[in-house]
C-alpha cells in the first residue's frame, strides 16, 4: 500500500502579507483552549508551524520540555529558528515534515499541536490519525481552524460575500476544505479518537488600527499572494475581480463602524491510554 502524502496545495502561500498575519498568532490568542492542558516538561509537536511564533510561545510554557515545530516548507522553518533564536529557547528544534506520514515513532509526544492545518491538506482524517498514532496514551491531540463560511461582517459589502465565495471556491480547487471549524469534530471521530472535547473560539477585528491590519493584509493577499496567482491559474478569478475583492477589503477597513470575526472550531482530544 503506497505511503500516505500530501495532495493539497497550500492556498495561502509565504507571501510578506501571509507572514503578516502568521507571525501575529500567539499561543495566547489562537491556541487558548490548549494552555490549560500543559504541564513542564511535557514534548509537544508543533504541526505547520510556519514561523514559529506559537511554536515558541509553547516552549516557553513547557519548561524542562521540548518543543518540535514541523512544516512542509524548508524556507519558512529559517525564519521559525530565527524566532527561536531571538528568544533564547534551547528546547526547541524544527524539520521538514508531511502531516499525513509523519516521521516519528508511534507514542512519542506528550502533546501535538495543529493550528489552522487541516483545512488546508488533502485527507484531514489521515491527518488526525497520524497526530493521534505519534501521541503517546493518554496525551493529547489539539486543533484549531477557521471556518470561512461562517466569518461575519458589518456592515454588510457586496464585495466582501464575493471575496468570500471566491476564496472558499480556490481552497477547494486545491484539495482543501475552508470550512473546517465545523468539521473538526467529526474528522477526529472518524480518525478512531473517542475522548473528543469541541468548543470554538474567534478572532474580532473592530478598533481603528485592527480594521486597517486586517483589511490590508487580506487585500494586499488577494493581490500578490499565491492564494491570487492560484485563482488566475484555476480559471476563478481574473485581475479585475481580484481588484474588485481587495478595493473590497480597503472600503470595509475605512468604515467608523466596522466590525469582523473570525470563527474557530476547536477539538481537544485524549488518546486512550
Amino acid at each position: 500500500m503506497p505511503e500516505p502524502r500530501e495532495t493539497a496545495v497550500y492556498t495561502h502561500g509565504h507571501h510578506e502579507s501571509v507572514l503578516r498575519s502568521h507571525t501575529w498568532r500567539t499561543a495566547a490568542n489562537s491556541a487558548a483552549y490548549l494552555l490549560p492542558s500543559l504541564e513542564p516538561h511535557m514534548r509537544i509537536l508543533d504541526i505547520g508551524c510556519g514561523p514559529g511564533t506559537i511554536t515558541a510561545d509553547l516552549a516557553e510554557l513547557v519548561p524542562g520540555g521540548h518543543v518540535t515545530g514541523v512544516d512542509r516548507v524548508p524556507e519558512i522553518l529559517e525564519q521559525a529558528r530565527a524566532t527561536a533564536a531571538g528568544r533564547g529557547l534551547a528546547d526547541i528544534d524544527f524539520a521538514v515534515a508531511d502531516v499525513h506520514a509523519l516521521d516519528y515513532p508511534d507514542d512519542t509526544f506528550c502533546v501535538v499541536h495543529a493550528h489552522q492545518v487541516l483545512q488546508h491538506v488533502g485527507d484531514p482524517v489521515q491527518a488526525l490519525r497520524e497526530m493521534k498514532r505519534v501521541v503517546r496514551p493518554g496525551g493529547i491531540i489539539a486543533a484549531r481552524d477557521a471556518d470561512y463560511a461562517a466569518m461575519t461582517w458589518y456592515p454588510q459589502s457586496a464585495g466582501l460575500d464575493d471575496w468570500l465565495d471566491l476564496y472558499r471556491r480556490v481552497a477547494r480547487a486545491n484539495g482543501g476544505e475552508p470550512d473546517a471549524g465545523r468539521r473538526l469534530r467529526a474528522w477526529a471521530l472518524k480518525a478512531g479518537l473517542t475522548d473528543v472535547t469541541a468548543t470554538s473560539g474567534t478572532w474580532t477585528f473592530a478598533t481603528p488600527s485592527e480594521r486597517a491590519w486586517w483589511s490590508g493584509m487580506w487585500a494586499d493577499r488577494t493581490l500578490a499572494s499565491t492564494y491570487a496567482d492560484r485563482a488566475r491559474l484555476g480559471g476563478q478569478a481574473g485581475d479585475e475581480e481580484l481588484r474588485a475583492a481587495a478595493a473590497a477589503w480597503r472600503a470595509w477597513g475605512e468604515q467608523e463602524d466596522g466590525w469582523f470575526s473570525v470563527l474557530h472550531g476547536e477539538i481537544l482530544c485524549r488518546k486512550d491510554a
